[in-house]
């Protein structure tokens, strides 16, 4: 055989589709342009694009919000807390099902996070287990928004009124959800934080955004997340009369977002309503094509409040042939990813032994890790991307 008509790899994978992933951002030519026009502007930082995402994102969710952008929720959970006079010795109420981030800022400030257990039907945190953790310390509660279904907030905000705790609703799924009515960011909450991290429903690349009604908690995020300063640097470098003076008044935070971020995310926001409706879709196709086999699929949200759908959570019943591990080498192999949501800290080394944690604790989280993944879901994903999903977990689980 001529040496340039040799096999370079075997004809099946020749044939085999491409890899799906678990998640792609949807970014189209106006956030190229966005950016491109703000790299020419010889602004890339913190000014009159990071101002406009902000008043945009405001208006989008009503109800006389204030939004401030941050470089991640992450950083946006961090500045909420220390605006609301969480510290030393105090004590945050923290789901033990979510990502580290939720409980990692707690300690940043010197308080403890104190782990609950989840619902077993929205995985949400459990009501029944907040009020249990709640003690002579405890300050505030953390409830995050699992996978973009809203947790039960009148429940959440009646024990926080009985206590007299904050709430910083952890909203890093939920952009935008519904909740009875009112989205959230919206609701009676100290402060709601988002996350436009790449694979949410909307990016800005890394980013965040902390909403608040309350005036003081606002100047005080604005204040600490760019060092304590008094004026911003667009303020001062924009100003027509001499303005080189500041004074630090706290000790802040490096957290403010870029003009280059802001700028993807002024368009990312005009796509929104779109990219939920086409998560929507989603979600109701796999609802759909998923019947019958050994799964309990997630919830779906109750009348009146609505599902961002940022993951699709499902959990293997007892009786399925495969366990979840072996569901997700076995989709890797046919050429789907897949995701687990989340590791339950309690189960990870730091928070364990920090805590002094143990799976006992945590009954119902440790039953869902069990058998819980994500299927990949994200506005990209064309219906027969989506078929494939479903047809190799027919093929796997009948």
């Amino acid at each position: 055989m001529p040496e340039d008509l040799t096999p370079t790899a075997d004809a099946a994978a020749l044939d085999s589709p491409p890899f799906l992933p678990f998640a792609l951002p949807d970014i189209g030519d106006e956030e190229i342009a966005a950016v491109v026009d703000c790299l020419r502007s010889g602004w890339v930082t913190t000014g009159p694009r990071t101002r406009q995402f902000e008043h945009a994102f405001a208006a989008y969710l009503g109800g006389n919000v204030d939004a401030i952008s941050v470089n991640s929720a992450t950083a946006g959970l961090h500045l909420a807390l220390e605006a609301l006079g969480i510290g030393p010795g105090d004590e945050v109420i923290v789901p033990t099902l979510t990502f580290t981030a939720t409980a990692e800022v707690v300690r940043y400030l010197g308080a403890h996070p104190v782990l609950v257990d989840a619902d077993p039907d929205t995985l949400n945190l459990s009501l029944a287990a907040v009020e249990a953790a709640i003690g002579p310390r405890t300050r505030a509660i953390i409830p995050v928004h699992y996978a973009g279904l809203a947790c039960d907030m009148d429940g959440v905000l009646a024990l926080a009124a009985a206590y007299r705790l904050k709430v910083v609703e952890d909203a890093a799924h939920a952009f935008p959800t519904l909740y009875k009515g009112r989205l959230v960011g919206t609701l009676a909450s100290d402060a709601t934080v988002f996350s436009f991290y790449a694979n949410k429903t909307m990016t800005t690349g890394e980013g965040g955004m902390v909403v608040t009604r309350d005036a003081a908690v606002a100047r005080r995020v604005r204040l600490m997340r760019i060092h304590g300063i008094s004026q911003d640097a667009f303020e001062r470098y924009t100003s027509r009369t001499p303005a080189w003076f500041y004074d630090v008044v706290a000790a802040g935070f490096k957290y403010n977002l870029t003009d280059l971020a802001s700028a993807m995310g002024i368009e990312q926001l005009r796509k929104i309503d779109r990219f939920l409706l086409r998560r929507e879709q989603l979600a109701q196709a796999y609802g759909n094509g998923l019947q019958g086999l050994p799964l309990r699929l997630p919830p779906a949200p109750e009348p009146g409040s609505s599902h961002a759908w940022h993951l699709y959570v499902i959990r293997l019943q007892a009786n399925a042939r495969l366990d979840r591990d072996e569901l997700i080498a076995r989709l890797s192999e046919r050429g789907i990813g897949t995701s687990v949501h989340f590791i339950p800290l309690h189960r990870h080394p730091f928070w364990r032994d920090s805590c002094r944690l143990s799976p006992e604790q945590f009954p119902v989280a440790e039953a869902s890790f069990a058998c819980m993944l994500s299927l990949p879901l994200y506005t990209r994903m064309s219906d027969a991307d989506q078929q494939r999903v479903i047809d190799k977990l027919r093929e796997l689980l009948t």
